[in-house]
């Protein structure tokens, strides 16, 4: 919901047709992403010898720096900066990049994908963070899909207030990450 506003301001000047295109386009490449790296996110950690818990750890510090933006009502450094957003207003692949990557899919999203698949432990558990992703990004495409409406039902001060309380939430999953990761690595110097 955070994203609605950037997208809305992306997409101002569009029709009702293009918009819902670019929506589209937008979540569907931002799923691929995330289920590419939900397949190989543990594969390509293990390329680098980084563990699941650092990456926890790290991923912690970054999702609660987003996490702190959305509190402020500012647009995170971690997905998308304001020049992006103006530079992006005149390219016709918006929904490639700012949208797809790094609003929808941005580091934080990759790493709660990455740290969600490590931790599973049955392919049940895989399949079930494979679901929540579907589920994620079908119900950001209805949000962007009716992002006029909601836009103009909640109005700024509606979307600020949902986006700093959503920030909150975040920040206490990134606490959790932090916490898990840190007990953990310290678990495995026993």
């Amino acid at each position: 919901m955070g994203g609605v506003v950037t997208f809305v301001s992306l997409t101002s000047d569009m029709t009702l047709e293009e918009k819902n295109s670019l929506a589209t386009r937008s979540v569907l490449l931002a799923f691929v992403i995330a289920i590419f790296f939900a397949i190989s996110g543990k594969m390509i950690l293990n390329f680098f010898g980084v563990s699941i818990d650092s990456l926890r750890v790290a991923g912690g510090v970054l999702l609660f720096v987003v996490a702190f933006d959305m509190i402020l009502a500012k647009v995170s450094r971690e997905s998308i900066t304001e020049k992006e957003i103006h530079k992006s207003m005149d390219r016709s692949d918006i929904w490639i990049f700012p949208i797809a990557l790094p609003l929808l899919t941005g580091p934080g999203t990759i790493t709660t994908i990455i740290v969600l698949m490590g931790s599973a432990a049955s392919i049940i558990q895989n399949i079930e963070v494979m679901i929540a992703i579907a589920l994620t990004f079908a119900i950001t495409w209805v949000f962007f899909h009716f992002s006029r409406r909601i836009y103009k039902f909640l109005g700024y001060t509606g979307m600020l207030v949902f986006t700093r309380l959503m920030g909150l939430l975040l920040a206490a999953m990134a606490v959790n990450f932090i916490a898990v990761g840190i007990w953990n690595i310290y678990l495995s110097f026993q």
